[in-house]
């Protein structure tokens, strides 16, 4: 979900929250005397919806995951402890889910004034609530619950028969249609987060509107100031229960538009920010160097991966360079043909495209070439992308490497094999003449330019100029949100070719990577310009049987049937990845962190969640009054990295 981040977001942020995005207090000697008690930053678009069981999007996410709380949430090392729920357990059979809530938790208004208890009739509420209101989210646990599904189809008009009920007021129960091992890693997503029915009704239509009294606070901030495109300020939450563990008194977030990336050091310099991401590509990047030499640390790759897409089906051409309808029709011929998507992927070249962001000696730590993560998970004790591997022995990524931090796609010698072959069936199909592929562009963002400038740079000077050009199409931060980022459907998204597309997992599973562009019901098709097979629309059906997407249903219905023998599922999905691989539909290119910044945020003292809302809070976070050093930030990692290994290993145990 969170991998839906705007294009700024993306090269503002990555990396300065995930330098503290995960650790333990006890991995920082920050003395209690050198600790900041504020937080400030930049934001890069304005949210528009804080209807946590509602909005998908990480503008959104980001700012209301600080304000409240689900069952579970993340430690400092990615476990899964309760927040509140105090305890839980679950049936033999692996189908019901049973939680113990804390009790005296209160929801409070936007002024920190207490409202009510949270119950477990909340949760019952928010659920239905995210029904109602047709949530974005739903997708996460529609096929889970039991009866979920039917209820939101309009099967049953009776939510009595949806498999949440409140045992009791403070016990909540939850009853699956068949075992999820990863079911729990759900519970820190927000709609699965409750909701109080009194405060519900009261507000109407205005409830999740983005203002600090849109909605009720359980969680460890409230909003305090929210001025559109110029300010986001939060506030602690004095009656939080667990409040201890929130160090920050207060957070800022700046209204950033991506101008002066280089603006980012000077404000830290200047003390008004508490971290800065710096771009070794810029012409400020020496004074960095000069100055804080001893302070640049580099953040670990996420979970995220942000791709190309490309649009299989094209309906809107307001942002184009097309001037014929021949134009058109040769572009679509060429975009459905898997030898040219091939082609144009072999041609991109990572490494200098990521440069404009790291510069040329940080330009391959964030690459990415598999949507899924190839450790994500383990089959057997080995990474999930060693099976991948061997699923692709047979494809045109035989050869390739498909590691992180690697350009392992790039083969310009493979990228005109694969030109040729397509020409060659596009010119029986009566495609002649130049391919164009219209890529919209950010122009205030400096590095989303640069960025684009050099894919057309090596996918032009690969394939040659005559045969395949990249349009480059201009466009405000308005009109390029509003036909890639913003977009919701098919129809929507006016583009042949997108770099605004990305993805973070919303559980613990390689189906919350995969089932994005399922044909049937995935949450991402508008990003390949499609919308569900249920669409009536026969150029839609036509783009679906065209690109094999029906086949690729097939293989995650097979995947997901598997349900008790995790090794056997997470193989079934490994095929199905491979299978997404050697479609070329689209083309994973890097992971947020791989990046460098300048931070007071202590190493290592922010929940790690690999999954769900928890990388985006601020609680645990601590921020010290001088620069880390890369020293500390290292010494830090190891200790974190460490433990990591322990539990995993005792994980492994048990």
């Amino acid at each position: 979900m969170k991998g839906k981040k705007s294009w700024l977001a993306v090269t503002f942020l990555a990396g300065v929250l995930l330098l503290a995005g995960c650790g333990s207090q006890k991995s920082s000697s920050s003395s209690s005397s050198n600790l900041a008690s504020s937080y400030s930053y930049v934001y890069t678009a304005d949210p528009d919806n804080f209807d946590y069981t509602v909005s998908s999007r990480s503008t959104n996410s980001d700012i209301y995951s600080n304000f409240e709380d689900g069952l579970l949430e993340r430690n400092s090392y990615g476990q899964l402890k309760g927040a509140l729920a105090k305890s839980w357990s679950v049936s033999k059979d692996g189908k019901t889910y049973t939680y113990h809530l804390r009790k005296g938790v209160k929801w409070v208004d936007s002024e920190g004034n207490p409202y009510a208890t949270v119950k477990a009739q909340d949760f019952v509420t928010g659920l239905k609530h995210a029904v109602a209101a047709k949530s974005e989210t739903l997708y996460v646990v529609q096929d889970s619950i039991k009866g979920l599904d039917a209820y939101v189809n309009g099967k049953t008009k009776d939510f009595s028969t949806v498999g949440v009920k409140a045992v009791n007021d403070y016990t909540v129960q939850y009853t699956l249609n068949k075992p999820e091992s990863y079911w729990n890693s759900k519970l820190t997503y927000g709609v699965m987060f409750p909701v109080n029915a009194k405060f519900l009704a009261q507000k109407g239509k205005n409830f999740g509107k983005a203002s600090a009294d849109g909605i009720l606070y359980n969680g460890p901030y409230v909003l305090s100031n929210f001025t559109s495109k110029s300010v986001i300020e939060f506030t602690k939450n004095a009656s939080y229960w667990d409040k201890k563990h929130v160090y920050l008194k207060t957070v800022k977030l700046t209204y950033n538009d991506g101008s002066n990336p280089d603006g980012l050091y000077k404000s830290f310099k200047n003390g008004d920010y508490s971290a800065a991401r710096v771009y070794p590509s810029s012409a400020g990047y020496k004074d960095v160097v000069k100055e804080s030499k001893n302070n640049i640390v580099w953040s670990n790759q996420d979970a995220s991966t942000f791709n190309f897409t490309f649009n299989l089906n094209r309906q809107s051409y307001t942002q184009t360079s097309k001037t014929t309808s021949k134009q058109k029709s040769n572009t679509r011929k060429a975009i459905l043909n898997r030898d040219f998507r091939l082609a144009v992927q072999f041609a991109f070249n990572k490494t200098d495209y990521t440069a404009q962001l790291n510069g040329k000696s940080g330009a391959t730590k964030a690459l990415r070439n598999e949507l899924t993560p190839p450790s994500f998970v383990t089959i057997n004790g080995k990474n999930y992308g060693t099976q991948v591997k061997k699923d692709l022995a047979s494809t045109a990524f035989s050869n390739v490497n498909l590691a992180d931090a690697q350009d392992g796609t790039y083969k310009p010698a493979k990228a005109k094999e694969y030109l040729a072959k397509a020409l060659k069936t596009l010119k029986s199909e009566g495609v002649t003449g130049t391919i164009h592929l219209d890529l919209p562009v950010s122009e205030k963002d400096t590095i989303n330019l640069d960025e684009a400038k050099s894919f057309k740079k090596s996918v032009e000077a690969t394939l040659g100029k005559k045969n395949v050009t990249i349009d480059l199409q201009l466009l405000s931060e308005d009109k390029f949100n509003a036909i890639t980022y913003y977009a919701t459907t098919g129809k929507a998204s006016d583009f042949d070719i997108s770099n605004a597309s990305g993805w973070s997992p919303d559980y613990d599973d390689p189906s919350t990577y995969l089932e994005i562009y399922n044909p049937a019901s995935g949450s991402s098709l508008h990003t390949l310009g499609l919308d569900p097979s249920t669409s009536k629309s026969a150029s839609n059906t036509a783009a679906i049987k065209a690109t094999g997407l029906d086949e690729y249903e097939k293989l995650l219905d097979k995947a997901e049937a598997i349900t008790q023998n995790t090794n056997a599922r997470y193989k079934a999905f490994a095929k199905a990845e491979a299978w997404l691989t050697n479609s070329g539909i689209q083309i994973p290119v890097y992971s947020l962190g791989g990046s460098p910044s300048v931070t007071k945020v202590v190493p290592y003292t922010k929940p790690y969640a690999q999954s769900g809302l928890g990388s985006s809070r601020y609680k645990y976070m601590k921020v010290q009054k001088t620069a880390v050093t890369k020293a500390q930030y290292n010494k830090a990692k190891t200790a974190w990295e460490a433990k990591r290994a322990k539990i995993a290993k005792a994980d492994e145990t048990n």
